[in-house]
């Protein structure tokens, strides 16, 4: 199965294309594709703990990893002690490495 590194940029209370982005990395996490979900930019809001943060706690339980940038996340001044269930802080580096290591890239 293939690899899989998607990149969200926006806020999902922005646009309700997020949660699309979304339900396609559950989709291909089911279909037994190795998922990452990388949230970027104002994509991290949902990394806090909050309502919205639950559309990243599903994912989660369904396979897929869950990755927030951390400078995104200092930029906005949400710690590590206040991130949702399943979700990490990472550098972006992480998105050249999967790309490098072969994982198809989708920018959201």
């Amino acid at each position: 199965m293939a690899k899989w590194i998607l990149i969200e940029s926006r806020d999902p209370l922005q646009t309700r294309d997020v949660e699309r982005q979304f339900e396609l990395a559950a989709g291909l996490a089911r279909e037994g594709h190795q998922v990452t979900v990388f949230l970027i930019q104002n994509g991290v809001f949902p990394a806090r703990r909050s309502a919205t943060s639950a559309l990243l706690e599903i994912l989660s339980k369904s396979g897929v990893q869950v990755l927030a940038d951390d400078f995104s996340l200092r930029e906005r001044g949400i710690d590590g002690d206040h991130l949702a269930p399943g979700v990490q802080p990472a550098g972006v580096d992480v998105v050249i490495d999967r790309m490098a290591d072969g994982a198809k890239a989708l920018w959201h």
